[in-house]
């Protein structure tokens, strides 16, 4: 499997967001974003420990490294590997096992390790996008510097979608996401 690094670009929401939040995800060495909606908890456990802030009490992920650490279990790096039915699926891998789990817990876990973080290249090419303003900057392969290129129908939605994450519209967001999973083509 073809795997891209990412970096943590950024974590926001709104009141009217029913409590998710967008977690954005950039390749290190290009320019398409990978948006993943995750729940208040593991936003609050990412956004704690990128901050630097330590709680009074450990946190479910806190608690997680601490028992893999007793056990001389180290994190080597998480994988987001798969997208089916719009949902996100992630491998954490520990020295030679790969374990199942959430996305927002991989990273959770990621940031407190220092792991690296990884996207496969199908799932980025399935759900990733480039935004509008940073298109064909870098002087890339896509020959888009200067040119105003029509995007096929499902990215626009999905550029649009990151426009409205990021203006924090989470209702307009909620609303191209559907859409978007109506267009996208269903995987047996």
């Amino acid at each position: 499997m073809e795997k891209i690094q990412v970096d943590i670009l950024g974590l926001s929401t709104s009141p009217s967001s029913g409590g998710a939040y967008a977690l954005i995800l950039k390749e290190v060495n290009g320019n398409r974003r990978l948006p993943i909606i995750i729940g208040a908890f593991e936003a609050q456990s990412i956004a704690l420990e990128m901050e630097g802030i330590k709680p009074p009490r450990p946190l479910t992920h806190d608690l997680i490294k601490s028992i893999l650490e007793s056990m001389g279990t180290e994190l080597a790096e998480i994988t987001i590997c798969e997208l089916k039915d719009g949902t996100f699926f992630a491998k954490l891998s520990l020295d030679s096992q790969e374990i199942d789990a959430r996305p927002s817990d991989a990273i959770a876990l990621a940031v407190r390790y220092g792991a690296p973080i990884y996207v496969a290249e199908k799932v980025m090419e399935e759900a990733a996008f480039l935004p509008e303003n940073e298109e064909g900057e870098s002087g890339d392969a896509t020959g888009l510097k200067g040119t105003n290129v029509k995007l096929p129908k499902l990215e626009a939605l999905r550029s649009q979608l990151m426009d409205a994450i990021e203006k924090e519209d989470y209702e307009k967001a909620a609303s191209l996401r559907d859409e978007i999973r109506k267009l996208e083509p269903k995987q047996q």
